[in-house]
């Protein structure tokens, strides 16, 4: 950012968090260029942008002030979750499949839907590069990258990690279809059926539905819609449980959005080195981090080779190739054989592809433009939620990714939000998909990832009416005198 947007950005971000609030004038010029050590054009830039956005006006003789109509942010949730101390059987896919069944059709707007839109990919510039290396594609590398992958996407992945300060050698890494196809890999090389793995609390319902594929136990641990996981309750589980792994997501997790800080995870790496608990660490998120930086994975923390790093192209710039990859550690040759027994191999022409693509430059580029797009979306997004929402409405500040996390007030069913929102033509996703416990019944996930236009106001304005509604059927099933 330059200096004034910086500022700017700033000033927006008080009045948005109820800080300012309509009316209030602004701090001086000759106070901001003191207190920030900026020039008074900087200030006036700043202070031009703000007014054309329509956040502040100008007042002749009297300076700046916040407009009146400025809506704010709902407040975020403040508590870790609470589930249940206990190891349970899981049974989710079911509703999981009715869920996503009932919002697939194009016409649906897709806040409940778990991708962002797919406008927002290079498609033109990869279907080039499809062109491009299905021509050149040597037949013998559908052969000798069978299991571990193309060898030139695998250096090609590898020079990311680099980049992040981890040295990964390529031979450690095996591409998959998709990341999900990584995480039941390596989910299945550390645990065989009826041992209990630790999840958090709400989780993404796919790791959920591993879980009950492979005949496993779950054990949801308390975790911090900002903050992710929390590391005392987590150990307090490894001893009570003796589970045989954990599987969380550090950055951006899905779906509350929280990113765990870096000190964090570097605890929590020796918190499972100390246990000797195998991680699986979901990192498909990673990329698309709102702030100046990539943030480490935990893996980045890993000297054991305990941590089992997944993460995909899916997410962040080729939706539907379903090309992933995973960095096993010590896990990595079970894994690979896992992989062999399985599916053998990846699609090799979009491994060839992708590895054309990376290699020519430009994903750099276009993660910026995603990034920004993503941002420019959050804000808005969030300012209708709390606009249309009940009163105790609250939700999630991501720093990445494309989910707000959003908890409504006592009494408001999501899941009778969703049947309704589904009749309308609006999908959400409802708490209960992301839970073994069948919890978070006053909670959705919202997708903010497909933009900001009118028609996705119009939906959450809907969405809004609906949870006032459902507030009110609560109350009024109360007999009187009971509250």
């Amino acid at each position: 950012m330059k200096r004034y947007e910086a500022l700017a950005a700033d000033i927006e971000a008080s009045i948005r968090n109820g800080v300012l609030q309509p009316g209030d004038r602004l701090p001086s010029v000759r106070s901001l260029c003191h207190s920030r050590g900026i020039s008074a054009s900087t200030v006036f830039q700043a202070y031009y942008l703000l007014e054309a956005r329509g956040v502040v006006s100008a007042r002749e003789r009297s300076g700046y002030f916040v407009a009146s109509g400025v809506r704010r942010m709902p407040p975020e949730p403040e508590q870790a979750s609470q589930p249940p101390d206990a190891s349970v059987a899981v049974d989710v896919s079911a509703r999981v499949f009715d869920i996503l069944a009932a919002s697939d059709a194009r016409s649906v707007v897709p806040l409940g839907s778990a991708f962002p839109s797919p406008l927002l990919f290079p498609l033109q510039r990869l279907g080039q590069a499809m062109a491009r290396a299905v021509k050149t594609l040597d037949p013998w590398s559908t052969v000798d990258d069978l299991t571990p992958g193309n060898a030139a996407l695998r250096r090609q992945i590898a020079l990311r990690y680099l980049a992040q300060g981890m040295a990964v050698p390529t031979d450690d890494i095996v591409v998959t279809n998709g990341a999900l196809e990584a995480l039941n890999l390596c989910l299945s090389a550390v645990t065989r059926p009826g041992d209990a793995v630790l999840v958090e609390s709400p989780a993404f319902y796919a790791a959920l539905q591993a879980l009950e594929r492979l005949g496993l136990q779950a054990i949801e641990v308390p975790t911090h819609p900002r903050e992710g996981m929390d590391l005392a309750a987590l150990e307090a589980a490894i001893v009570r449980h003796r589970p045989r792994a954990c599987w969380l997501m550090s950055s951006f997790q899905n779906p509350l959005g929280s990113l765990m800080p870096e000190a964090k995870k570097r605890d929590l790496v020796a918190l499972i080195t100390r246990h000797r608990l195998p991680l699986l660490e979901d990192d498909v998120y990673g990329e698309l981090f709102l702030g100046a930086q990539r943030p480490l994975p935990a893996k980045a923390f890993d000297s054991e080779g305990l941590v089992m790093h997944c993460a995909s192209f899916s997410k962040c710039l080729a939706p539907g190739w379903r090309i992933g990859w995973t960095v096993a550690g010590r896990f990595s040759q079970s894994v690979a054989r896992q992989k062999l027994t399985t599916t053998l191999g990846a699609n090799a022409p979009a491994q060839a592809a992708l590895a054309e693509y990376l290699e020519r430059g430009g994903f750099d580029k276009h993660l910026r433009r995603l990034r920004q797009f993503l941002a420019a979306a959050q804000a808005p997004f969030a300012e209708a939620v709390g606009h249309y929402f009940p009163p105790g409405t609250r939700a999630t500040r991501p720093e990445g990714g494309y989910f707000l996390w959003v908890e409504l007030p006592p009494g408001c069913d999501a899941l009778a939000i969703h049947a309704q929102a589904i009749a309308r033509g609006i999908s959400v996703a409802p708490g209960p998909i992301f839970s073994a416990s069948h919890g978070y019944r006053h909670c959705l996930r919202l997708n903010y990832g497909h933009g900001w236009d009118a028609r996705i106001e119009g939906a959450i304005a809907v969405l809004g009416e609906l949870a006032h509604a459902s507030q009110a059927r609560a109350a009024s099933a109360i007999p009187q005198g009971v509250q």
